[in-house]
């Protein structure tokens, strides 16, 4: 059985569906299981129902509005370069609203239903393709991962919403009387699912450099402050993650190719812009066509 395994990025999804657009459509791969965690959940149950088109449509026209309904940023574009603050406003009414988060992202669980339909749930789960997404439990202190054959179409479309909600500046869900968040927290490149339910070739996206080299300015406040610590944080789980599945391959006898995105895309993946992701989609579709993946063993 072949896998593709897709980690999270925010907007940088973008990337990873256009490398994820040649594998399947350029180089006519067919994958058994697809796994994905935060973006990479955006993206594989589409990829799945093999409705890459529309979810290239929709990744390179996605705005702020379609994913906040809340935005606890304020975003300025000067030219091609994007500038970030706090939305002073916006976090406080969510604080006076006894939120536990400082933006909302209701509104991306209605494009979540807007686009992946009923009727590409039911064509998935009507066919043999399993298709898993990442989620933390932050009540239990677990990473659960959840199968698109033990849901209903309701509870999945909410798995992939948690799965890419970044706490604390999208929302915390209440699910089963558990908290949830996004599952980059605790899985950022989950090939190790792929590998217990029996893969023997992965195509893992990774959409980080696989050296990141990155000298930003001082931190201007505490969001930024925040952002910098999840993003090395995340950059170091995604390398233990790539670490273990090493481990698990070598054990197991299983091939990994590693695409890793070739630079550092953005400082903030909460700025959707769809001129950049359009971009994004296109430079990616090319590079894994001239570029081979990086093939791992366990050898670490």
């Amino acid at each position: 059985m072949k896998a593709l395994v897709i980690s999270g990025g925010g907007s940088k999804g973008a990337y990873g569906g256009g490398i994820a657009d040649y594998l399947i459509r350029g180089k006519k791969q067919d994958y058994d299981i697809f796994v994905g965690t935060s973006a990479g959940s955006l993206l594989v149950p589409l990829l799945a129902a093999g409705e890459v088109e529309r979810l290239k449509r929709t990744f390179t026209n996605v705005t702020q509005k379609d994913v906040f309904k809340r935005n606890p940023f304020i975003i300025k574009k000067q030219g091609k370069i994007f500038s970030t603050k706090i939305n002073h406003f916006n976090s406080a009414k969510m604080f006076f609203k006894k939120k536990k988060t400082f933006g909302d992202s209701s509104n991306l669980r209605k494009m979540i239903e807007r686009t992946f339909r009923k009727e590409d749930f039911n064509k998935v789960r009507s066919g043999k393709k399993e298709v898993i997404v990442t989620v933390c439990n932050l009540t239990a202190h677990q990473t659960e991962y959840k199968s698109i054959h033990d849901c209903s179409y309701d509870d999945f479309c909410d798995w992939m919403w948690i799965s890419s909600n970044f706490v604390p500046f999208m929302s915390l869900v209440v699910k089963s009387g558990h908290e949830y968040a996004d599952g980059g927290f605790g899985d950022y490149l989950p090939i190790h699912p792929a590998i217990d339910l029996g893969a023997k070739e992965v195509d893992a996206i990774f959409l980080r450099p696989e050296q990141l080299n990155i000298n930003s300015m001082r931190a201007t406040d505490p969001f930024d402050v925040l952002l910098r610590a999840f993003e090395f944080m995340l950059y170091k789980i995604g390398k233990d993650d790539i670490v273990i599945s090493q481990l698990a391959a070598g054990k197991k006898n299983v091939q990994i190719n590693l695409y890793h995105a070739p630079r550092v895309l953005t400082e903030n993946a909460f700025v959707f812009d769809a001129k950049v992701m359009s971009d994004w989609w296109e430079e990616a579709y090319a590079y894994a066509e001239q570029t081979p993946p990086r093939v791992i063993s366990d050898t670490v």
